[in-house]
């Protein structure tokens, strides 16, 4: 049976003690990784430099991204900062990576912002050229967005092959993607193509149930190596989505994405989609909803 996970969203402190001391409360509740995401608008830190405080406020913690954005680094300048926050951190760094999508990032920094289809594609080499450049000795590539020329990276990642990557998201072609290349699989809504937000007709447990057999489908042989994940968007009783958050959870009550009711009920339904459906990487999106949360973690974090 698999393990259950937990990990937490942390946007930001009002200092760097602040920070450190968010870092060591998930630590000490008992969650596993703190992660941190990736936007140039809102209200949200950038990840390396907190990452890496983080790492240094805790022992055991893991620290990641849900998720960085390809679009914003080039996978060599990415490959190199990951690999330097893995050996500060110990080995307990997690690469969340995704294509880029909020429609804003890009208008407001003036980025051009390309079809899913050539972001997916140019994510898709961006892993060939990450795990590349983790691997031992001088890499050479040659794709349609990247080109790597005897490149060796030092220093390599502590974990190896390379540190854990997560991929996720709601389409079809991120999932295939996900579930052939990465270590977890996250999943969540489609996103419109414009980047305005999720779809909102892509919500409820038969779409859920849908993205679960297209992963399981593209894994092939690797899929009880692979560790399924989600995003928890409401706990406990239903809260009105935050202004700044692109979060649409209207749709989703009757899948692991929204826990309402009591303590009680909501470990049932995590028990649920981890023994009927393999979910077993929870990951809380909103920091108002630790104090709810925290309990469930404590209980199952362990089972």
């Amino acid at each position: 049976m698999r393990r259950f996970r937990f990990g937490a969203v942390v946007r930001q402190a009002e200092s760097g003690k602040a920070w450190a001391a968010k870092a060591r409360q998930l630590e000490e509740s008992g969650f596993d990784v703190l992660l941190v995401p990736d936007h140039l608008v809102g209200p949200r830190f950038a990840p390396v430099a907190s990452l890496a405080a983080a790492a240094c406020a805790t022992s055991r913690l893991r620290v990641g991204t849900l998720v960085f954005a390809n679009d914003f680094r080039h996978p060599a300048v990415l490959a190199k900062e990951v690999a330097t926050l893995d050996v500060l951190s110990e080995g307990r760094v997690e690469v969340g990576l995704g294509t880029g999508w909020m429609a804003s990032d890009y208008a407001a920094s003036g980025l051009g912002f390309e079809p899913p289809g050539v972001r997916v594609d140019r994510l898709r080499e961006a892993v060939t050229v990450l795990k590349g450049l983790w691997s031992e000795g001088a890499f050479d590539f040659e794709g349609t967005h990247y080109r790597i020329s005897k490149l060796d990276q030092q220093p390599k990642p502590v974990q190896r092959p390379h540190p854990r990557l997560l991929l996720g998201g709601g389409g079809p072609r991120m999932l295939r993607l996900a579930a052939r290349e990465a270590d977890v699989v996250n999943i969540g809504m489609r996103v419109r193509a414009d980047g305005t937000g999720p779809d909102g007709g892509d919500g409820g447990a038969a779409a859920f149930l849908g993205k679960l057999r297209v992963a399981r489908e593209a894994a092939g042989a690797r899929y009880e190596r692979l560790e399924l994940g989600t995003s928890v968007m409401q706990v406990g009783v239903r809260q009105a989505e935050e202004t700044w958050s692109a979060a649409d959870t209207r749709s989703l009550d009757d899948t692991p994405q929204v826990l309402l009711g009591t303590h009680h009920d909501i470990v049932d339904k995590l028990r649920y989609w981890r023994d009927s459906h393999d979910i077993s990487y929870f990951v809380l999106h909103h920091e108002r909803d630790l104090k709810a949360f925290t309990p469930v973690v404590e209980e199952l974090a362990t089972t």
